[in-house]
């Protein structure tokens, strides 16, 4: 006979759980969840990929986004100053990402 996949109870038991708190009032609103899990992510790729020309752009931009998220649910700012403070950050960490401070993720091996 068979196993049976867990996947089916274990959604089961996570959505009602969710379900439940957010009917209570316990879980906050569900932008405020996606910002705090795009500035945890974007300090994750930081702490697990290191400073390198990749991480340096995502890893900031990623927090920034959260960042922006929550000020935008929050009405603290419109959607016009946030996206033009977006383009700005982007592209001073793209610059940053071109100077030979940050590193490359793997250093490249030199041919002779």
């Amino acid at each position: 006979m068979p196993q049976s996949s867990l996947a089916l109870p274990l959604f089961l038991i996570a959505a009602g759980a969710v379900w439940f708190l957010k009917s209570t009032g316990v879980l906050p609103a569900t932008a405020t969840l996606i910002a705090i899990g795009l500035a945890v992510v974007g300090i994750v790729v930081l702490l697990v990929d290191g400073i390198n020309k990749q991480s340096i752009v995502s890893g900031p931009f990623l927090v920034y986004i959260g960042a922006a998220v929550y000020l935008r649910n929050e009405y603290i700012f419109g959607y016009s100053p946030l996206i033009a403070l977006g383009m700005i950050i982007l592209g001073a960490l793209l610059l940053l990402s071109r100077s030979s401070i940050v590193p490359y993720k793997h250093q490249k091996q030199l041919k002779e």
